[in-house]
């Protein structure tokens, strides 16, 4: 199981002598990944990243309790979110940037013991990057690579667009940190004009290139008007169960193992 430093399982926590054991067994480094953006007038700018390093945390922590031997990394925070660069708040790193970040970053696991990486990741702009980046690192280090990318549950009047400081975010931090959410200021942008789209989307069969300014004048995407706590507490809860049954299954994948 490795060595258990704390009830979370930090790596950064570790001396070097406990670093060099648990690279001596065949542990799973777990990589919150988030951002600093806009949020709309209610949510904090590091929104993404307070989710995802919750998540990932708990996460990290049932699964080292049921056996798995994983281990919570420090969370990449300056992510790919220039997307939303038309707003006040906005701090990212270029495509380029960020990808050679985490190509970088493998290598350095690699050398560290670790033969899987999972990345949680709580922003949707990183998505189809650390899909890519997946590959990369799995061609040039031999790791193991995973990529938790859980979709937004659509509120009830957000006709499936609720991509961004919408209701389930706002739950969400609603539940983890209510003193930062300001449900005064919440106000709802539907985007009608993708909704009203048969085959464009941002999940349907045709994508379309956006910037946030496109979408909304306030950085909001969706409808935050009806969040709770108590939704956010399920959603967060269920984020953590998934990542952690994930884990179990990640300790010992091996897609060509014949069955």
């Amino acid at each position: 199981m490795g060595v258990v430093i704390g009830r979370d399982r930090r790596y950064a926590d570790l001396t070097t002598v406990e670093a060099a054991r648990v690279g001596a067994g065949d542990p799973i480094a777990v990589v919150p990944t988030g951002a600093v953006e806009p949020h709309g007038p209610h949510l904090p700018l590091a929104t993404d990243l307070l989710v995802a390093e919750h998540v990932a945390a708990r996460a990290v922590t049932a699964a080292a309790e049921a056996g798995t031997d994983a281990w919570l990394m420090p969370a990449l925070g300056y992510t790919k979110s220039d997307e939303h660069a038309g707003f006040p708040g906005a701090l990212w790193i270029g495509a380029e940037t960020l990808f050679r970040q985490v190509v970088e970053l493998g290598s350095a696991l690699r050398a560290s013991g670790f033969a899987r990486v999972l990345f949680v990741n709580c922003h949707g702009g990183n998505s189809a990057l650390l899909e890519v980046a997946l590959r990369e690192l799995r061609r040039r280090h031999d790791l193991r690579t995973f990529l938790y990318a859980g979709r937004a549950e659509p509120g009830p009047t957000e006709r499936g667009m609720g991509i961004h400081a919408g209701w389930a975010e706002t739950s969400m931090m609603l539940h983890l940190h209510p003193e930062l959410v300001d449900m005064a200021a919440a106000e709802a942008r539907v985007p009608d004009g993708v909704a009203d789209c048969r085959h464009i989307g941002f999940t349907g069969p045709v994508r379309f290139g956006w910037l946030a300014r496109d979408l909304s004048d306030t950085g909001v995407i969706g409808d935050p008007t009806g969040a709770d706590a108590d939704t956010g507490a399920r959603l967060v809860a269920g984020h953590v169960d998934t990542v952690s049954a994930a884990l179990a299954e990640i300790a010992g994948f091996d897609p060509g193992a014949a069955r």
